[in-house]
């Protein structure tokens, strides 16, 4: 969620802080601040709004010193004001923080007691105090930091400096990421890898519980009980250059038009081309004793889970379970000797979908994580992860990344199926070379982005819009309507097809697009009518369909985008394109923020 980075160093720390909090945008935040240390003393610029704020600051009145912090806010206690943006400081320490402290009220009103004058609304201040406090009392700075870090309740990541230790930064987390990169002469901390790519490639993560001391030329880690310990030092595959716009408006624009690249790039990873058989890599246990799967995911990652869910109980035969993780982690369902817990993840930091995670180790079943990021959390601690092959996705909202889900699972369906002997060899081949058309199939639907966009113009003036669909397209289209709400701010929702009669069909009147996916195949005729019904009652249609279905729908479509025809197995990772193209168009007629859009963050790693 927020952005985090620290440098100690022999370098200015102001230009490496600002731009490596630029690489950070793309979690989302409300407001954002530096603070270095110079001559002994603490110094801050601070602003809400975007990051062009800071810097207009910054070049207004500059922050000196080789030592520092930055931090990207996304508010949770007190409102997204300069004075509740982060860095938080007193004259001796300066604090950024990610994540809730939830005994911050205990803490405040027992360092009020003590004499701390507190100046913010926000939970991070307590951190702040309580260190604060422990150097007054003598300590030194690793002591009062540890002192501190066993005190805390909830989810953090913290880097902290020191008005008296230019040398020194102080990292730690408990729930959410904080990596520590390692440079010539120079240190550094981020909240993930790809904020540091630019700076170094070496990089090590600290482990649920670690805090980190750092100095210019080494760190040293400890863990949740301050015993010293080693944390593997690993080269990272990022680069500096992995996150650049290159001709595109928008970062989503882009990554949308990398959906036929990174569908080729995860099937290819998977799929034997001389075989046609699908290849996992080493899974840590039996597919074929799998007796059950529970999916579970947040957001877009959870309509991926559906679509798995339906490829899995089809195809491999197996029952299967899904529920959004932040319900899952509470529920705490019994789970059977033998099952799989099958988490869906882009960030692999998610906190919801981490702690299901957890639950199901604790319960003894397999885990296995389909991430796009296999330096994550959820990656350390799974049983096995399928990597999805995107590349760093920098739009909140995500694309690519939810199309190599649906890849990655349709793949893991096959080879489940063919474990279980549900599936011929025959019948999975039939199913791969399926999957291995869907790149160049995606690149045709990308041709059609003049047609969508012309459209667009007739759901940017609505204040309400019905998805529907049915079968595995049913997820598709939640996740259209989902991508509508997040980037242009019109009220949608994605509904079973065969459900609209049993109280949707209530709204709809002239006013309301009701937009379908709706590829031939077994269940086409089902949707039709329903379609039917919602062209008798006013509704505008907008369908997305190949040429057989749309020949069929013509009489009572009011736009029709044709897709290619391909096998209906596939037909949900295809037609997750348009509905996410659609949903820019849409939002950049309305002029929202398309990348950044309002209140959302792209890690979610706290609940």
């Amino acid at each position: 969620m927020c952005g985090i980075v620290g440098v100690v160093g022999r370098a200015p720390a102001t230009p490496i802080l600002l731009e490596t909090l630029r690489r950070l945008e793309y979690r989302g935040y409300d407001s954002a601040g530096i603070a270095t240390i110079t001559g002994g003393t603490i110094d801050r610029r601070r602003a809400p709004g975007k990051l062009n704020n800071l810097a207009a600051v910054l070049d207004a009145d500059p922050l000196a010193g080789e030592t520092g912090i930055g931090h990207t806010r996304w508010a949770t206690h007190g409102a997204p004001t300069e004075n509740n943006a982060h860095p938080h400081a007193t004259a001796r320490v300066a604090v950024v923080h990610n994540g809730i402290i939830e005994n911050h009220a205990e803490l405040r009103a027992e360092l009020e007691a003590a004499g701390q004058v507190f100046s913010t609304e926000t939970d991070t201040e307590t951190v702040v105090q309580l260190v604060d406090l422990h150097l007054q009392q003598g300590m030194t700075e690793e002591a009062a930091a540890g002192a501190a870090f066993a005190r805390l309740t909830g989810a953090y990541a913290l880097a902290m400096v020191f008005a008296a230790r230019p040398d020194l930064l102080i990292g730690a987390r408990h729930g959410a990421p904080l990596a520590v990169g390692f440079g010539e002469g120079q240190m550094y901390v981020g909240s993930d890898a790809l904020a540091l790519a630019p700076l170094t490639q070496r990089i090590a993560y600290l482990e649920d519980g670690d805090w980190a001391v750092v100095t210019r030329d080494n760190a040293h880690f400890f863990d949740v009980a301050g015993r010293p310990v080693e944390r593997q030092v690993k080269r990272t595959a990022l680069t500096g250059a992995a996150v650049g716009k290159g001709n595109f408006r928008h970062f989503m624009e882009k990554e949308l038009h990398e959906h036929p690249a990174v569908l080729g790039d995860t099937l290819r990873r998977m799929i034997n081309p001389g075989t046609r058989a699908v290849v996992l890599p080493e899974m840590g246990f039996d597919l074929a004793s799998v007796r059950n799967v529970t999916v579970t995911a947040c957001g877009s990652a959870f309509y991926a889970g559906l679509v798995g869910r339906w490829w899995l109980e089809t195809l491999a035969r197996i029952p299967t379970d899904a529920d959004v993780a932040s319900e899952f982690r509470y529920r705490a369902p019994p789970m059977l000797a033998g099952g799989l817990g099958l988490m869906v993840s882009q960030s692999g930091e998610t906190a919801d979908t981490l702690a299901a995670l957890r639950y199901m180790k604790s319960q003894g079943v397999h885990t296995l994580s389909v991430l796009n990021s296999p330096e994550s959390s959820m990656a350390r601690e799974s049983d096995a992860v399928l990597d999805t092959v995107a590349g760093p996705e920098i739009g909140v909202a995500s694309t690519k990344a939810f199309t190599a889900q649906l890849a990655v699972l349709a793949c893991f369906a096959l080879a489940l199926g063919r474990a279980r002997g549900t599936l011929s060899a025959a019948q999975e081949a039939q199913a791969t070379h399926a999957l291995l058309e869907v790149p160049s199939r995606a690149a045709e639907v990308l041709d059609h982005d003049q047609h969508i966009q012309r459209i667009a113009a007739r759901v940017a003036e609505a204040r309400d819009v019905l998805y529907l669909g049915r079968g595995a397209c049913f997820p598709i289209a939640m996740e259209g309507a989902l991508k509508l709400k997040e980037i242009s701010y019109i009220h949608a929702e994605g509904y079973a097809a065969g459900e609209m009669k049993h109280g949707p069909i209530a709204l709809i009147d002239k006013n309301v697009p009701v937009i379908a996916i709706a590829p031939s195949g077994p269940l086409f005729d089902k949707t039709a009518s329903n379609l039917q019904e919602a062209n008798a009652r006013g509704g505008k249609l907008i369908v997305f369909s190949d040429a057989e279905g749309a020949a069929k729908l013509k009489g009572i479509a009011a736009e029709t985008v044709v897709l290619p025809a391909v096998d209906p197995f596939v037909a949900p990772i295809l037609y997750a394109i348009p509905v996410q193209v659609l949903a820019y168009h849409v939002a950049v007629l309305k002029g929202t923020d398309v990348d950044q859009p309002r209140n959302l963050a792209k890690s979610v790693t706290v609940e």
